[in-house]
């Protein structure tokens, strides 16, 4: 009965996760065309410091779709473990790849194609392979986490470097490198992840008709998850509004997986209790994606089209061949210039053809 009871927590929790990353990555495309219609209206833009974006119904939908996909996320680790959860957050960097192509105009390649893959691949991986943290049943023993000497020197690390980026790094170049913002939202997240795990266990207990609204821990979690969720907004909606939707989101996902996953390390002390296997197959699983998520990074912008592919692979390739055989195998360079159109290619052969004709008469 009980493992019946675990089988269909853990179908809900994936259901809430999947669920999760559909209204999340539609998020990105939401608040993306509202920021845009702004911009074609000439208002004072979000990268710029104007909250315009406030009044714009398009980014309180974009708004509302990542709360329910935040709320789902919320209530999936209360089904199924944070191992299973945290990893499927990738498939919103393919939902809004794929959508950002269809509804921004935003290219998906297949460099971009085939990230996706891999970032699913590496997905599947990390949840067969992830680790199991430690079971923290109660408020008193999410507060023993808490007070974790390397928890706290971890928490301290991240406000500094954060308090840095926004009042250092952010005016000089907050505008021109699209890291800047977005560690501030993934170094702020992993902490905010911290303060959801504390309030599912809050609520736990609040069904289970124990007194948690007199503990003050509880309401401390919430503070701190309102604070946290107010920062990463803001600067979320400055990365959007300055730089592509493609670039901001894989980034993002990327360094906030990092950030929660050492947070959660370090809090749970999950790998001390990992086997090598284990240890090994979920890093190789989250650097499966991270590569994934390279490809479609890095190489959103640049075509893919038959003139990209070595002229034996072309149409023409048999023609080459052949045409091999009368001595173009004396020019190997030729075989690899691809933007060479076809009259230029014809010339080269004819110039050939009369070099040998030459020899011959001598």
């Amino acid at each position: 009965m009980e493992a019946t009871s675990g089988r269909y927590d853990f179908y809900i929790g994936l259901g809430l996760a999947l669920s999760s990353s559909l209204f999340i990555g539609g998020s990105f495309i939401l608040k993306k065309k509202g920021l845009l219609k702004l911009a074609s209206r000439g208002s004072v833009r979000a990268g710029q410091g104007g909250h315009a974006y406030l009044r714009e119904w398009l980014w309180w939908a974009g708004l509302l779709s990542m709360g329910i996909g935040e709320g789902a996320n919320f209530a999936a680790y209360a089904f199924a473990p944070a191992t299973l959860v945290t990893p499927l957050g990738a498939l919103s960097v393919l939902v809004s790849a794929v959508l950002a192509s269809y509804f921004l105009n935003e290219q998906l390649n297949i460099h971009g194609k085939i990230g996706c893959i891999l970032s699913i691949l590496g997905s599947t991986v990390m949840v067969i392979h992830a680790p199991q943290e430690e079971v923290v049943a109660t408020l008193e023993s999410m507060a023993e986490k808490l007070k974790d000497p390397g928890f706290i020197v971890f928490a301290v690390c991240v406000l500094v470097s954060s308090i840095l980026l926004i009042f250092v790094a952010g005016p000089r170049y907050g505008r021109s490198n699209v890291l800047v913002y977005v560690l501030v939202c993934s170094a702020i997240g992993s902490l905010s992840v911290s303060c959801v795990k504390g309030l599912g266990i809050a609520l736990k207990e609040l069904f289970a008709g124990k007194p948690v609204l007199k503990q003050p821990l509880g309401w401390v979690l919430l503070i701190c998850l309102v604070i946290c969720i107010s920062i990463q907004i803001n600067y979320l909606n400055k990365a959007l509004d300055i730089f592509n939707t493609s670039v901001v989101t894989p980034i993002y996902y990327v360094l906030f997986t990092t950030a929660v996953m050492t947070c959660s390390a370090i809090l749970f002390k999950e790998w001390q209790h990992m086997v090598l296997g284990n240890i090994i197959g979920t890093i190789s699983g989250f650097l499966t994606i991270v590569f994934g998520i390279f490809l479609l990074h890095v190489f959103r912008d640049v075509p893919f089209s038959p003139d990209l592919l070595p002229l034996f692979l072309k149409q023409g390739g048999a023609d080459m061949h052949i045409s091999s055989w009368k001595g173009v195998n004396r020019h190997p360079s030729c075989l690899h210039r691809p933007l060479l159109g076809p009259e230029d290619i014809h010339k080269g052969s004819q110039n050939v053809e009369e070099e040998e004709d030459e020899l011959e008469g001598i």
